[in-house]
């Protein structure tokens, strides 16, 4: 019918809201189901599900809430774009503890006095972690070796040595907050950068420990929490598409988009399973 026509031809980008608890594939397995259901396109037992494609543009943890990036039709081979781009979150630590994931999800693995670290203290630190800085990526986290996730390999019991330093980039770093033990930063950082790690970095930078309670992505590329992430209930055909015609003015021109697809003949989105 005229809905199945209309969401087959859907491409683009545009953002979801994603809410803490659900992994980011969860997400969009729920999105595809949706947008099916409501084109009336059976997918029991039926490839049909295959023909859509979806994809995002950087996984969030799913203890993490906010911006997650959806490409859709020919909007899948942009993504690419995205996962290198700039983002922003908020994220709330909690001084005096350490994790072995870095967030609440964790283990507490030392606990340290914090009554020492004043507000100055903590504004003071932040430079260190400002501009192009080498962070080591947590041991729990969605980094492959070997073709398996290292959080799978970590819940398994198997050593696993940590990932080398990598270079990572930092925008901005500021506090927003201060309400003993807990800390609140606002940080706008480039791909492959872990919130949690630097948090964890500057509990031990004041000689305590820290880990990560909250998450929350407010903004990836163009694409802003207020502005553009449909929340559940907006998970329409017509709302989607109403979006990526909105979307479109926020990216940069096609043929940007052309010439990467030419660069990187090799590689496609990273979309859920």
């Amino acid at each position: 019918g005229k809905s199945t026509e209309k969401l087959f031809s859907l491409s683009g980008l545009f953002a979801v809201y994603k809410p803490k608890g659900p992994t980011s594939a969860g997400v969009l397995n729920l999105l595809k189901e949706r947008l099916l259901a409501e084109a009336g396109v059976q997918t029991n037992g039926n490839k049909r599900n295959q023909v859509l494609k979806i994809g995002h543009g950087g996984t969030l943890d799913s203890a993490a809430a906010g911006v997650l990036v959806v490409g859709i039709g020919k909007g899948t081979k942009m993504l690419r774009t995205m996962l290198a781009g700039s983002k922003k979150y908020t994220a709330i630590g909690l001084l005096g503890k350490a994790t072995d994931t870095l967030d609440a999800t964790g283990k507490v693995t030392e606990e340290k006095p914090y009554d020492q670290v004043t507000k100055a203290d903590l504004e003071n630190v932040l430079h260190k972690f400002t501009g192009d800085i080498m962070q080591v990526p947590p041991l729990y986290s969605a980094l492959k070796k070997d073709g398996e996730r290292l959080s799978t390999l970590m819940k398994r019991g198997e050593a696993v040595e940590a990932k080398p330093a990598r270079r990572v980039r930092v925008y901005s770093l500021s506090l927003q907050q201060f309400q003993p033990p807990l800390f609140t930063l606002d940080v706008e950082c480039g791909g492959g950068f872990y919130v949690r790690s630097l948090v964890s970095d500057i509990g031990k930078e004041l000689s305590t420990c820290a880990t990560m309670q909250e998450l929350t992505r407010t903004k990836q590329g163009p694409f802003t929490l207020e502005e553009h992430a449909l929340h559940e209930d907006k998970w329409t055909i017509d709302e989607i598409a109403r979006s990526l015609e909105h979307c479109t003015s926020l990216l940069p021109d096609e043929p940007s988009h052309k010439k990467l697809k030419t660069e990187h003949p090799g590689e496609t989105a990273v979309s859920c399973e």
